[in-house]
């Protein structure tokens, strides 16, 4: 079993900043870098979303949702097991609860690292409020 734990949310106005991190851990031995990490998001009244998707094997492999390319940037810190979500130009639209995922099948394509059903572990999410 991987624990996942979120951190970074905050209040944010619109045009901000905010960098979240999730961080992994296990009592039993894993290998970080075997993993797909991926951010979805639930906004108030709204289903799940895919956010962005990385392999901790090849920082190469990694997807956006549309709504959110170049404005948001997914990276992994493989040494510190976790994974980073810088986001700027921050919209009304991006307030939303932040879930991490992390999946082990070591399968990264488009079509699966988007549906939140190929994941197996999932941290509890932090808020994030974007407001003036």
């Amino acid at each position: 079993h991987v624990r996942l734990v979120e951190s970074g949310g905050g209040l944010v106005q619109p045009g901000g900043s905010l960098r979240l991190s999730c961080t992994a851990s296990s009592e039993d031995t894993f290998t970080f870098s075997n993993l797909i990490m991926a951010w979805f998001r639930q906004g108030p009244g709204k289903e799940r979303e895919f956010v962005s998707a990385i392999s901790s094997w090849n920082a190469g492999n990694i997807l956006y949702a549309d709504s959110v390319k170049g404005r948001f940037t997914i990276s992994t810190d493989n040494a510190k097991k976790t994974v980073l979500l810088q986001m700027s130009n921050l919209e009304f639209e991006d307030t939303a609860n932040y879930i991490c995922a992390a999946d082990t099948s070591g399968r990264f394509f488009d079509g699966r690292v988007i549906r939140g059903s190929e994941y197996e572990y999932w941290g509890q999410g932090t808020q994030v409020t974007v407001s003036s």
